[in-house]
């Protein structure tokens, strides 16, 4: 029931300092400089000597059901395993739809983020998928949002890409709409997640909806926008002009990325270097998506698959390789994240939050120990670093 963490360098993700903390149960307690340890109640004591202490890291793109097979059935890719998300310090997803809104249901999407809860993590979804009309539990995309808790909004909705539905704008405009009412309604976040293609009109949807309705840009968050440096630059655009949030993907094989593809640690640097405001940029895996190559006549060439481990990998090179301070990598998977999907007990290190928390090394940043709700997940350097992507 009680845990205390002795001597942490602790980054809540901005630096408090060396300190203790005290979890009891499922929330953190207690932070101080020095918490004395009572034998009386049978504290279990963490040693953060060493080691820096890091909120646990929100992963808000995930295939939890596994997605794809646009190389035909035999490549669907499977579930996902709860230690291919924990030994990547994750400790909340929010799970997808992609290509295949077929095959891979609302239904069985919604019972296995709730299985991944009874396993100790915290999950939630999106409803919908690539797919315009979306598609829904209810028969409602408000609906969804207001009835049922694990849904926190809309998405993957695909825009600017072969694979999308190919909506007009104002049917874009009118699932964010509705996306933003359930949200209002519900007291969620009301977020629609867009998968980003790399077809020509880029944002230009994102930039209707923001320009031409009433509609703030803190309910659209475009993903994979680091696939070309040119979708990068349209997001460093409408990120400053407009004050749009974006995410960078991570999920990518660093040693073959694609043509033009920026890697997320990358991409950054390069955003903040830029200007975009730091709380604007958000990270995510693609965990356990399939990662189709396409040649230039849009013939299928062969598949990846994403892997959750790859967050934690981009944060860590965001750090050691780009030069990016550890608060600010940090914030992309923490408090950014949790802000934007409304999910007040995570992102942060501070007394009544989640006891979610990841040590890591102090000189090497490899994964350590990691605790989901007070619960020891990973313990003690068995977080040894996996693959980040898979080709099938």
């Amino acid at each position: 029931m009680l845990k205390l963490i002795k001597g942490a360098a602790v980054y809540a993700p901005e630096y408090l300092g060396i300190r203790d903390i005290l979890i009891a149960d499922s929330r953190i307690l207690k932070i101080a400089e020095d918490i004395p340890i009572a034998k009386a109640y049978d504290v279990e004591v963490l040693e953060g000597d060493g080691k820096l202490l890091f909120p646990g890291f929100i992963d808000s793109h995930v295939h939890i059901l596994g997605g794809g097979g646009e190389g035909s059935y035999h490549t669907r890719t499977p579930e996902i395993m709860l230690t291919d998300i924990t030994l990547g310090g994750v400790t909340t997803v929010v799970g997808c739809l992609g290509t295949d809104g077929t095959t891979r249901s609302m239904a069985s999407l919604l019972a296995k983020a709730r299985g991944l809860e009874e396993e100790g993590i915290s999950a939630y979804i999106y409803t919908g998928s690539y797919q315009v009309p979306v598609r829904t539990l209810t028969g409602s995309l408000v609906d969804d949002l207001i009835l049922i808790d694990k849904i926190v909004g809309c998405g993957e909705i695909a825009v600017s890409d072969h694979r999308s539905s190919q909506p007009t704008r104002e049917e874009f405009a009118h699932i964010v709409g509705d996306t933003r009412v359930g949200g209002i309604l519900s007291g969620k976040a009301g977020l629609v997640n867009i998968h980003m293609g790399d077809g020509p009109r880029m944002l230009s949807y994102l930039r209707y909806v923001v320009e031409e309705t009433e509609i703030p840009p803190a309910n659209m968050l475009p993903t994979h926008i680091n696939r070309s440096t040119r979708l990068l630059k349209d997001g460093i655009n409408y990120a400053k002009t407009l004050g749009g949030y974006v995410d960078l993907t991570t999920s990518s094989d660093p040693d073959y990325l694609e043509e033009d593809e920026v890697k997320a640690s990358t991409g950054l640097r390069l955003m903040l270097e830029a200007g975009v405001p730091e709380h604007q940029i958000t990270f995510s895996s693609d965990g356990q998506g399939s990662m189709p190559i396409f040649g230039k006549d849009g013939a299928f060439l062969g598949l990846g698959v994403g892997r959750v481990t790859s967050l934690y990998r981009e944060v860590r090179d965001a750090i050691l390789t780009e030069g990016v301070e550890i608060s600010k990598a940090l914030k992309t998977v923490t408090a950014n994240p949790a802000d934007l999907l409304k999910l007040t007990g995570k992102g942060r290190i501070a007394p009544g939050k989640d006891a979610d928390l990841v040590l890591v090394d102090r000189d090497s940043l490899h994964i350590h120990t990691v605790l989901a709700k007070g619960r020891l997940m990973v313990k003690e350097g068995a977080a040894a670093q996996k693959g980040t992507f898979e080709y099938m």
